[in-house]
């Protein structure tokens, strides 16, 4: 009884540890490609059916927790995702068929994030604003201009972290990247206003 009571005093001293000061997270993803629009496959000369859709990637982002204002830990840092997706090609009606294509999506952005919680685990909202380049390309044929051009990008979502002790913990994040519309190229329009949807699950590192 004398050795449980010293323990809980002791525990009870413990302090709660804070968010950060820095983390690092790596994450598995689910990027949702569109599988039909007309205005994107267009502007890669591409047919309805070519669009390969929800493909696989990883997403990589770095904070640092600067100050802490009431409930709030706020966090600079830098976000980084890379997607893609593969259709194979498939008949689509007799005598057409649709070819085997490859998407890339790759996003690089500062980014600013509101934590909530304490350094046991916690939720955050984050978001920024940079650049991405999105290809989408046949097997065997040339990028065209608007798979190098480079396209405003806004990202914005949320997730939470659990550790699992001091340094290492599961992780949870979902982005949604609102990407502004391409450049007209000659006789193809530029790719639409799209908003992607990636979803992902991994480790956080501190």
């Amino acid at each position: 009884m004398v050795c449980l009571s010293v323990a809980a005093r002791a525990a009870a001293q413990d302090p709660i540890p804070s968010i950060g000061p820095f983390v690092i997270d790596l994450h598995g993803t689910v990027p949702h490609f569109p599988s039909d629009n007309a205005q994107l496959e267009q502007s890669r000369d591409l047919v309805s059916g070519e669009l390969p859709g929800t493909g696989l990637g990883v997403h990589l982002s770095a904070s640092v927790y600067v100050f802490k204002w009431k409930a709030i830990t706020f966090g600079l840092g830098g976000d980084a995702a890379f997607a893609r997706s593969h259709h194979s090609g498939e008949l689509i009606s007799e005598g057409v068929l649709a070819r085997a294509a490859t998407e890339r999506f790759t996003h690089v952005a500062p980014e600013i994030s509101f934590n909530f919680g304490t350094g046991n685990g916690w939720s955050y909202l984050s978001g920024g604003i940079g650049r991405s380049t999105w290809s989408i390309v046949p097997d065997g044929a040339e990028p065209l201009p608007a798979d190098h051009h480079p396209l405003e990008t806004i990202n914005y979502g949320g997730g939470a972290k659990w550790f699992l002790n001091r340094h290492l913990a599961f992780s949870v994040d979902a982005r949604f990247y609102a990407v502004y519309p391409g450049v007209p190229d000659d006789s193809r329009p530029g790719s639409p206003r799209t908003t992607l949807l990636i979803a992902g699950a991994g480790i956080s590192l501190k």
